[in-house]
């Protein structure tokens, strides 16, 4: 026989609740405190252009949601009066993000200031739309007793995601999946109930680093993202990025020079080089894990697909230098080695492709975990509501 709410009114406050319809003005506090950490109230109406009045019953609103704290009195230093200091309440909502890959679904659960609660990996049974999306309907029935105000799910994916008005977040394609133009938010949206976005994995990783990552207080930045493929997600005046077609960051074919070819038959790209696959058929490899191990030790065919690598990467590095102004580049993914061995060679690379005037971009090297994509889709969850 059913259950029923009153047998379990635990699980019906857990289904009942849903992320409160927010003002603008209290979206901006809390995208503030969210971002930047403890404010006091004074500091915040400073920063926001609001009323002592109003902020304060703003707050407070927000406080009885749930999702900020009051954490206590400090001197505001403009006038030297006392002021309540806020901070975001993690505990005040729950989101879940999904990567998928052709064979797996990786999942993190994090509090509303993106921090990791839990990672899971599992197979998944196919790669049909039906059963990708019956995994993750489990996934979130099951994290559900974790997470009693889950708020949103992320979903991110290496392929081309475009928005559409009726269908929403609509996959192009993804040749690691099998999948063309496919309405995955919608469906995931009728298996759960909950709000869903869909996101290349790259973009979803940008939009991480840009908020509370290696790209954090940046106006302008780019990620790489270097493994089997070569991506790039760019933020511009705080903005991520997101083009006329939902393909930002396709920096794969860009000419670097040279004869290689890449697995489309292009002459000189950077996929020629700076990918796992080309570095592979460049030192006549099958395994990268030994090709870097290889490297490191200073074996001379396996160092050199390193070099041309980094020398590919520096080059991709000058060209959105010149393009945007960048202000950081985070470079990350499964290849990072590339950088790590031959940071002088990517140095070298966009220092000779750069305009003499232009200011180089500082170049950040963050450590690599594949789950980092699954924490990536929980941000745009997030994102998508605050």
């Amino acid at each position: 026989m059913a259950s029923t709410s009153t047998d379990h009114p635990e699980q019906s406050q857990r289904e009942d609740w849903t992320w409160p319809s927010l003002r603008e003005a209290q979206r901006a506090i809390l995208l503030d405190v969210l971002l930047h950490g403890r404010r006091s109230r004074a500091e915040l109406g400073r920063r926001i252009g609001m009323t002592r009045a109003s902020l304060s019953r703003l707050t407070r609103e927000l406080s009885a949601l749930g999702l900020v704290a009051e954490t206590g009195v400090q001197l505001d230093g403009a006038r030297g009066r006392p002021s309540e200091t806020l901070e975001i309440a993690p505990e005040g909502a729950q989101f879940l993000g999904f990567k998928l890959t052709g064979t797996s679904l990786y999942t993190a659960l994090t509090d509303l200031s993106a921090q990791v609660v839990l990672i899971e990996s599992e197979q998944l049974p196919s790669r049909e739309v039906g059963d990708v999306v019956d995994s993750m309907r489990r996934a979130t029935d099951r994290l559900r007793e974790r997470a009693p105000r889950l708020a949103a799910i992320g979903v991110c994916l290496a392929g081309d995601v475009h928005r559409e008005p009726e269908r929403g977040d609509v996959v192009s394609g993804s040749s690691f999946l099998g999948w063309e133009e496919t309405p995955l938010q919608q469906l995931l949206v009728s298996a759960t109930g909950l709000p869903v976005t869909i996101s290349n994995d790259v973009q979803a990783l940008t939009t991480a680093h840009h908020w509370f990552g290696a790209g954090h207080g940046t106006r302008s930045l780019a990620v790489l993202g270097v493994g089997e493929g070569i991506g790039c997600g760019i933020v511009v005046d705080g903005r991520r990025v997101h083009g006329a077609h939902g393909r930002p960051g396709k920096v794969g074919h860009l000419a670097v020079g040279g004869d290689a070819r890449c697995d489309q038959g292009h002459r000189g790209c950077v996929s020629a080089y700076a990918t796992v696959p080309a570095m592979l058929r460049a030192a006549g490899a099958s395994d990268f894990a030994a090709l870097e191990a290889a490297a490191r030790s200073g074996d001379e065919r396996a160092d050199r697909a390193f070099r041309d690598a980094a020398a590919a990467l520096g080059t991709v590095i000058a060209t959105l230098a010149s393009l945007i102004d960048i202000e950081r580049v985070v470079v990350t993914g499964e290849a990072l080695a590339v950088a790590q061995l031959h940071r002088d060679t990517v140095d070298a690379a966009l220092r000779a492709r750069l305009d003499p005037v232009s200011v180089p971009p500082e170049i950040v090297l963050h450590p690599f975990r594949f789950t980092d994509y699954a924490w990536g889709a929980a941000v745009t969850a997030i994102h998508s509501l605050v």
